[in-house]
């Protein structure tokens, strides 16, 4: 398994609407988004630095790989 960059949470955010996730609401230092026929949403924080453990968190319940994410990362 390759090793999760260090990325933003802007970085996160940009990734995961790339895989068709929107931002639905900011909730103090965190953005929430949704996605249409998904009932989970996710939580990423707006820091400079998202800690690897949570981005791991917010690959899984976004139901990608991390492969599929640096994907979308790097895209």
């Amino acid at each position: 398994m390759p090793r999760l960059p260090a990325i933003s949470g802007k970085e996160a955010v940009d990734a995961f609407e790339k895989a068709g996730w929107r931002v639905a609401r900011r909730e103090g230092s965190h953005i929430i988004l949704t996605k249409v026929g998904v009932p989970t949403i996710l939580s990423v924080p707006a820091h400079r630095e998202v800690r690897r453990g949570t981005l791991r968190s917010l690959i899984r319940k976004a139901g990608l790989s991390v492969e599929e994410f640096i994907a979308l990362v790097r895209d």
